[in-house]
């Protein structure tokens, strides 16, 4: 307890207030989009695309096919981050296809264009004596120049916190839950990992842009930043750093995260200054594309607290501020953990909220074994204590719980749809890997991204995609929690406030 005591107490500081747009290139591009989000192209690069490209995946089969498919025909680059990968024969076919794109960019070409880079945690995929690593390393062993893994290291696993906390338990320390997939000008956003469950019947979002090319750079470049920073695996399965890169848990902990934000933020904020000076220079002329076509703007949002990089809280935290009494907010997770900020927002905030979570037997700890078989009482309890909230403040009509369930599945999905007064489809949505949680707020590597559209027919996708969600929930109310099943122990109780924050 001594050792977790520092990482133990929730400190929800306000963060930086994100100003109001003054006009500045940032926002001219977006002259089109609803003013109601034109702030957030002040704060990072935003990305105009035709919605066209943008495609609603339902499915974790249709989420698989799809990256066996781009997998097999991608000739520059294949990037994946996630993390961890599976060791079942639905993980193997998937290193297959990366094993058959290499060999055949190597048989075309005597200098092989395709390079592939996995940045996966490295607690996580080191766990067992068959693990990500052991999957991956006859890759490494037979494609050196082309094939690159690169496993983060939080900062704040070390010493005798490192040396006493055992396998498993150590990855509610801090991991890496970027969870990023792209094929050459083409890449899926998702909350899912790469793993047979969630290649079969565990629930996620995801989302596919097709020959969206400036996005894939810049995750591709975000992704490279991240593994520069990790551990590299070595042919022989040892793990080294970049000459020079200060070791995460070695290595003094204030001068590897300054040197990580450093690299990371060079990414977001080069990206961001290069649109602005476009911008500047296109003002005075005429748009290649018309206005017509690129209606969608794609905004990225990366958060990496322990790296102290915020963006995508300070975002998240505008988006419910400004969440007006015409305004309605579908917004998920799999594990209903709100951080005291979002909750508050939530509670005090004048929108609509319908809040779709996993019952307990869709949640991924049902049945575990060991403490964590309870986490899914700690659950119920965190979402008993937020609906008796709801109740007393009076907001029953304003604020709905509901729980997902599924036969002989589990829950993973993660995000939220924006509707704006009088719309009957959302405008907005984010999608990508934070639950709006502590952990995803605090303790691990997150990204998604905003989604602003003014594409009927992506608008189509993203209600249908909700509905689809929320037509397997049912609403809570106070007897759910009468019920048998709903009982939780007193010693889940009496723990709930001291580990909520680690999972």
């Amino acid at each position: 307890m001594l050792l977790l005591a520092p990482l133990l107490a929730e400190v929800d500081p306000a963060p930086r207030r994100l100003s109001k747009p003054t006009g500045s290139a940032g926002a001219q591009r977006t002259d089109g989009l609803c003013t109601h989000f034109r702030w957030i192209a002040e704060h990072v690069p935003a990305f105009r695309v035709p919605g066209t490209h943008i495609h609603i995946l339902t499915s974790p089969d249709q989420f698989y096919q799809a990256m066996k498919a781009r997998i097999k025909t991608a000739k520059r680059r294949v990037v994946m981050a996630s993390l961890y990968l599976g060791t079942g024969q639905l993980e193997q076919e998937l290193v297959n296809c990366m094993e058959e794109a290499l060999q055949r960019s190597q048989n075309t070409s005597h200098a092989p264009d395709l390079k592939v880079s996995i940045l996966l945690d490295y607690t996580r995929g080191s766990r067992g004596q068959i693990n990500s690593r052991t999957m991956l390393l006859p890759l490494v062993q037979r494609f050196t120049s082309q094939m690159r893994v690169s496993l983060y290291h939080t900062p704040d696993l070390r010493g005798l916190l490192r040396l006493l906390v055992p396998q498993r338990f150590n990855e509610t320390i801090g991991v890496q839950h970027i969870k990023v997939y792209l094929f050459d000008d083409s890449i899926i956003i998702s909350g899912a990992n790469l793993s047979d469950s969630y290649f079969t019947n565990r629930q996620d979002r995801y989302v596919l842009l097709e020959n969206c090319g400036e996005v894939a750079d810049f995750f591709s470049n975000l992704v490279e930043a991240v593994g520069d920073v990790s551990l590299q695996l070595q042919p022989d399965d040892s793990v080294t750093m970049l000459e020079g890169m200060v070791h995460p848990y070695k290595g003094n902990r204030q001068e590897f995260s300054a040197v990580a934000r450093k690299r990371i933020m060079e990414v977001v904020n080069a990206t961001h200054v290069r649109q602005q000076l476009l911008n500047h220079l296109e003002d005075s002329e005429e748009e290649d594309m018309s206005e017509g076509e690129e209606d969608t703007w794609v905004f990225p949002l990366v958060q990496m607290k322990p790296l102290g990089i915020r963006v995508d809280e300070q975002v998240t935290q505008r988006l419910l501020t400004d969440a007006g009494p015409d305004s309605t907010v579908f917004l998920t997770s799999g594990y209903f953990n709100l951080t005291r900020a979002y909750m508050r927002l939530v509670l005090e905030a004048g929108a609509r909220y319908r809040i779709l979570t996993a019952s307990p037997e869709v949640n991924g700890f049902f049945g575990a074994k060991g403490v964590a078989g309870a986490i899914p009482a700690a659950y119920i309890h965190i979402a008993r204590q937020f609906y008796n909230q709801v109740c007393q403040l009076g907001q029953q009509e304003r604020v709905h719980l509901h729980e997902y369930h599924r036969a002989q599945w589990t829950f993973h999905a993660k995000g939220l749809w924006y509707y704006l007064q009088g719309q009957d489809r959302p405008c907005l949505t984010l999608i990508g890997s934070p639950n709006f949680g502590y952990r995803s707020v605090h303790r691990d590597l997150e990204a998604q991204i905003a989604i602003v559209t003014e594409n009927e027919e992506l608008q189509n996708q993203l209600q249908e995609e909700q509905e689809l969600l929320y037509h397997g929930s049912t609403e809570v109310s106070s007897s759910t929690f009468e019920r048998p099943d709903r009982h939780v122990k007193l010693w889940v109780k009496l723990v709930t406030p001291l580990i909520k924050n680690f999972f």
